[in-house]
């Protein structure tokens, strides 16, 4: 009994030991467990954490892309409200000597035909020499002297190698000089002659040629900077009778306006968003864009004639686009002005608001540029693109056009006449005036818009001056006419331009007469003045310009026609509307 109850005690005993191991195997799995719980748990959390840095890194950057966007975009606007203040601390002034360039000229490199190569010496081949009792026996002595002829032999050819590869090296090398040398004289002569055109441009600018004039201000047009997408092409004309400039200039489309004032990042959508302009703010910054441009142009081109070529700048500016109507493209005129120097040199630019400014210089500008509403031109121009009036001349007696200055009184008047017919106006001619002109009463069909049109032709060769306007702009009172249009057949000078500015006059040059005639009448015409030409009445405006009352020079420059009432200068002898003698004289205080 006893050795049964010690049996079971070593039976309870091991089974005891068996459920400690199985419960220690059992904790040390749970412990496992547990690490690789702990070990997941610390990896997760440490994923979560590169996670939320990586996302705060990424917001961030994010965060930073919408500044630069709003920094750019906040650039890009204040750059289009400040075209004309950017200008004005650039001298727009080309000085053609800095378009001359200096001969770039690298020196010579032969490279490696410049290491000669060295040459072989003698005592290099020779064996040495016998020594001791070598000296005394006969086959050493043979077996040196052997040796001693191949090396002289072997020295004579390489030698000779060395001599021919070194005259191959200096017929190279001069080859490569002379070679050098030409390239060095075609680098001076295109130098040369680069510089000599410069020269010869330079001189055919001061001298005034209209191509040059219209080269240089074209030059200085082009080297005006705007904004990157600003299209700055122009076209540029010159009529030097009058010291007139033409600027036909391409104005940026309305979609160059930003549409958006602002950017956003929303975090939660992960995107950026865009506040847009208002439509309002938009069309009063192109508004802006467009008068600045205008200004801008004129300021640049003032500012850059040193030689005294310009007295009035015309400025049209054009843009292109679509009509949204039809679909075709369209070309119209959004802001057209003219003004002279000294008016314009009156303006401090750097304190105007460029659309007050352009309606102190009496601009037509665009009631809404935004929706291409056009402007009538103050003066288009192919009326007066040299190209137009200034047709080569081969054989000038195979020329068969209409020459305008060899044209009888009667012959000029009818072409008058039957000119502002086809353009669609009842002409009368009138008594013929005392100065060689035509002078015509016509009458304009349209309703609203039409009415009594006074029409003035001179056939001169000098400037017409101001007191033709002046005259012109009596007879239109007198006369209850709603327009005065003064023709020349040649130009006319600043101060004439001066009083016309802001009354119903328009002043027509002899340009813009054969255009008239070609696109009217079909009448392919040249003005080619005879040796012998004088003008019949001089005009008297290089007096009154010269004089320009600067010192109370001139008492006074025109009087009443008693009869007629019209405007008269003081230097007509006879009234040209009603033929009367007048009663006066001119009037000039002494210097």
């Amino acid at each position: 009994m006893a050795r049964h109850r010690g049996f079971l005690g070593t039976l309870t005993q091991i089974q005891r030991e068996v459920e400690r191991q199985a419960k220690a195997q059992q904790r040390a799995q749970q412990q496992e467990i547990r690490a690789q719980e702990r070990a997941r748990r610390d990896y997760q959390r440490a994923q979560l954490a590169d996670q939320k840095e990586q996302a705060r890194f990424y917001t961030e950057s994010r965060i930073h892309e919408v500044s630069e966007l709003n920094q750019d975009l906040e650039e890009a606007i204040q750059g289009l409200k400040e075209l004309l203040a950017a200008a004005l601390n650039t001298d727009s002034y080309l000085d053609l000597e800095n378009l001359k360039t200096k001969p770039t000229l690298e020196p010579f490199n032969p490279g490696a035909l410049a290491l000669a190569e060295k040459a072989p010496t003698l005592v290099s081949y020779l064996p040495p020499p016998l020594s001791g009792i070598n000296q005394l026996l006969p086959w050493a002595k043979k077996d040196y002297d052997e040796k001693l002829t191949a090396a002289h032999k072997h020295y004579a050819q390489d030698a000779s190698n060395h001599a021919q590869r070194e005259s191959l090296r200096c017929q190279n090398l001069s080859a490569a000089k002379k070679q050098y040398d030409q390239k060095v004289v075609l680098i001076l002569e295109q130098t040369a002659s680069q510089n000599a055109q410069i020269d010869h441009f330079k001189e055919d600018f001061v001298t005034g040629l209209p191509d040059a004039v219209i080269a240089y201000f074209k030059l200085v047009l082009d080297a005006s900077n705007y904004p990157e997408g600003f299209p700055q092409d122009s076209k540029v004309a010159y009529i030097p009778e009058s010291k007139q400039l033409v600027v036909e200039y391409d104005l940026p489309p309305f979609a160059l306006v930003p549409e958006v004032s602002s950017y956003k990042y929303i975090k939660v959508r992960d995107e950026i968003a865009d506040t847009k302009h208002p439509n309002t703010a938009r069309r009063e910054l192109y508004n802006g864009i467009v008068a600045q441009i205008a200004i801008r142009t004129l300021h640049e081109l003032f500012e850059a004639d040193r030689t005294g070529h310009l007295d009035t700048i015309v400025f049209n500016g054009y843009v292109d686009s679509i009509d949204a109507g039809t679909g075709k493209p369209i070309r119209p005129c959004l802001v057209t002005v003219r003004t002279t120097k000294d008016a314009f040199s009156q303006l401090d630019l750097s304190r105007v608001d460029p659309i007050a400014c352009l309606k102190s210089l009496s601009a037509s500008v665009s009631k809404s540029p935004a929706e291409l509403a056009p402007v009538r031109p103050v003066l288009e121009f192919n009326m007066v693109d040299s190209r137009f009036i200034e047709e080569s001349d081969v054989i000038s007696g195979l020329d068969s056009r209409t020459n305008l200055m060899e044209l009888t009184p009667g012959e000029f008047e009818a072409l008058i006449s039957n000119l502002f017919g086809k353009m669609g106006l009842e002409t009368r001619l009138t008594q013929a005036s005392r100065d060689g002109g035509v002078d015509c009463v016509a009458y304009d069909p349209r309703p609203i818009f039409g009415g009594k049109v006074v029409i003035q032709a001179k056939r001169y060769k000098h400037t017409v001056g101001v007191s033709a306007v002046r005259d012109l702009y009596g007879t239109v009172q007198n006369e209850g006419a709603s327009k005065g249009i003064l023709v020349t057949t040649s130009g006319y000078g600043k101060a004439a331009y001066q009083f016309a500015e802001g009354k119903p006059l328009e002043l027509l040059s002899g340009s813009h007469l054969l255009f008239l005639l070609a696109e009217h009448a079909g009448i392919e015409a040249k003005i080619e003045m005879p040796d012998n030409w004088k003008d019949i009445a001089p005009d008297s405006a290089a007096l009154e310009e010269n004089l320009e009352d600067k010192d109370n020079s001139i008492i006074a420059t025109h009087g009443q026609c008693p009869q007629c009432g019209t405007m008269r200068p003081l230097t007509a002898r006879h009234c040209g509307s009603c033929g009367i003698k007048l009663p006066w004289a001119q009037t000039v205080k002494s210097a």
